[in-house]
């Protein structure tokens, strides 16, 4: 069951959105966060009894994130941050905290919301011998973020529960799972080859689509399993179709080899 802590999603955004209906391979409900977790889309931290004054630019947004290899959720804060000044004398279960991630496409489609994801668990400073380990999967994660230090403090978030509503649906995420999972391999590239294939192939997404008969046909989202396109025609409600790949692909390379698959098929 889906304990309290994170609020219930439901939003007039979510519920446009189409929901897959065909039988495609897909990630997990914990690839999934873990993928957001560890992506770079917008992520909005709060401590129950303590919500940041949203007015203030910034307030509540981690500068960096990543997901350390024991699935704690690693967060970079400014020093005099709402989230830094509560949680510095944190011990193991004291503070109870929030992460919501918001995944928007990268591309113009009707519904851009693709879904959000909920982290609940328990936040504590990185303190000691940890710092220095933790610094370096920050910065691995955000090359170009702020660094710790006088100004920056590192958050860990320990995992208690997690939620996913996306465009596969929703589900809850055992902190178990969520640590054992790995993010997506395309991940890091998926907004630029999306708006690539939006921009450069479009006619080759719109043969994939033809049988559907829609006058626009744009690419809504990528994964090792295979894309997926949004199409509408008009006036009435946009749709969704998923193509998978003949075998999940692991790397840029595979995938342009898996695309040129698809489009030799599409025709």
């Amino acid at each position: 069951m889906f304990r309290p802590g994170i609020s219930p999603p439901g939003t007039d955004a979510e519920e446009e959105q189409p929901r897959p209906v065909e039988d495609a391979r897909q990630p997990t409900a914990a690839e999934r966060v873990r993928t957001l977790a560890q992506s770079s889309v917008s992520a909005l931290l709060t401590i129950p009894g303590a919500e940041p004054d949203l007015r203030e630019p910034g307030a509540g947004v981690p500068e960096a994130r990543t997901v350390t290899p024991d699935g704690d959720v690693l967060l970079l804060v400014p020093a005099d941050s709402l989230e830094a000044r509560v949680s510095s004398y944190a011990q193991d279960d004291d503070l109870a905290a929030v992460m919501e991630i918001t995944d928007v496409a990268p591309v113009s489609v009707p519904h851009r919301l693709r879904g959000r994801a909920w982290v609940a668990g328990w936040l504590t400073p990185v303190r000691g011998e940890d710092r220095a380990v933790c610094a370096r999967l920050l910065a691995e994660a955000a090359p170009y973020a702020p660094v710790a230090g006088t100004s920056r403090r590192m958050l860990r978030l320990e995992v208690g529960e997690a939620y996913v509503d996306d465009l596969w649906g929703e589900e809850a995420v055992e902190p178990d799972d969520f640590a054992a999972a790995a993010p997506d391999p395309l991940a890091a590239h998926e907004a630029e080859l999306l708006q690539h294939l939006a921009a450069a192939h479009q006619e080759q997404v719109r043969g994939l689509c033809a049988c559907q008969g829609w006058e626009q046909a744009v690419p809504l989202a990528l994964d090792r399993f295979g894309l997926r396109v949004r199409g509408w025609s008009g006036t009435g409600p946009c749709m969704d179709a998923r193509f998978d790949f003949t075998e999940p692909v692991g790397t840029v390379a595979e995938l342009r080899h898996a695309m040129h698959t698809l489009f030799a098929a599409g025709g």
